[in-house]
């Protein structure tokens, strides 16, 4: 008797058992990537051609130019950040130890709010400190030091980035803080026993490791930045020209009200992001084999 069919059958059977538990938990994720991402861009792409009449235009996507000062001074801000966040917030994860240090869970339950602590009462508590009559501008002025004079400015792009880092630094910290971990201690005993110093073993073994997740932080941090709103308004008001306040005006209609631009600068957004997710892409493909990873 032929008995394809049921060895067909059960093979069919065996790879549905195999694939049916898989799917079930990443089906939802995939019509959630689906819906709140996927179809709200071509979304946003269709109304960035369209005339508000059903007809197709590029005039739209041709305003952008006239947007070139928000868009530069986006990522004129959002690169600052995740430098700083970068930066300051590797050096604070790996001085502050690995999972047995007694510091540890202290610092990672403050980066976890500070990370998240954003908006307006952000905003609002570094007026308050920081701002033309805020405490601690107050208090230097009287010893004499007028920050504000010195060229100090709460409401531009350098007090931004200031403001930034408070939320930049701690989510580096918590992001970085598993890369720094996997550093094994072989590798750092071995680079010495050869004479190796700290830093020709940061140089030449540490940060060729790291780089990759290095990288993968910083566009972590830039997209955070670049798509921040309610901070950048409540500090400027909307007096700083920043691509997500453009489109608030554009949609709340401060200055005027057409959607079509605001799909049109969320189109440009998306495509800046691309490109530096691509940039990033190819940076870690090259740092892998340059480390061999």
């Amino acid at each position: 008797m032929d008995q394809t069919g049921p060895h067909m059958i059960r093979a069919v059977m065996r790879r549905w058992r195999r694939w049916s538990l898989p799917a079930l938990f990443v089906a939802p994720l995939i019509l959630f990537i689906l819906a709140f991402l996927i179809l709200p861009s071509l979304q946003l792409l269709l109304s960035a051609f369209s005339d508000g009449n059903g007809g197709l235009t590029l005039t739209y996507l041709a305003s952008l130019r006239d947007s070139r000062t928000a868009f530069e001074n986006s990522i004129l801000l959002s690169a600052a950040s995740a430098t700083v966040g970068t930066v300051i917030g590797g050096i604070a994860a790996y001085l502050v130890g690995g999972k047995n240090s007694p510091v540890r869970p202290y610092v990672t339950a403050f980066s976890a709010v500070a990370a998240n602590f954003a908006g307006i009462p952000l905003a609002f508590a570094f007026i308050a400190t920081l701002g033309s009559l805020g405490m601690i501008t107050l208090w230097l002025r009287e010893i004499g030091i007028d920050i504000y004079r010195l060229g100090f400015n709460l409401y531009g792009l350098p007090g931004l980035v200031l403001v930034y880092a408070y939320f930049q630094i701690p989510l580096m910290l918590i992001v970085i803080s598993p890369a720094l971990e996997g550093l094994r201690k072989e590798w750092r005993e071995a680079a010495e026993g050869l004479g190796a110093t700290s830093g020709q073993y940061w140089r030449m073994i540490g940060l060729p490791i790291l780089l990759p997740s290095l990288a993968s932080a910083f566009v972590l941090l830039f997209g955070n930045a670049f798509s921040a709103y309610a901070t950048p308004y409540a500090l400027t008001s909307g007096a700083l020209a920043l691509v997500p306040i453009e489109i608030s005006n554009v949609l709340s209609g401060n200055v005027m009200l057409e959607p079509q631009a605001g799909a049109a600068l969320a189109i440009g957004m998306i495509s800046i992001m691309a490109i530096v997710m691509l940039i990033h892409a190819l940076a870690s493909h090259r740092l892998k084999k340059w480390t061999g990873q």
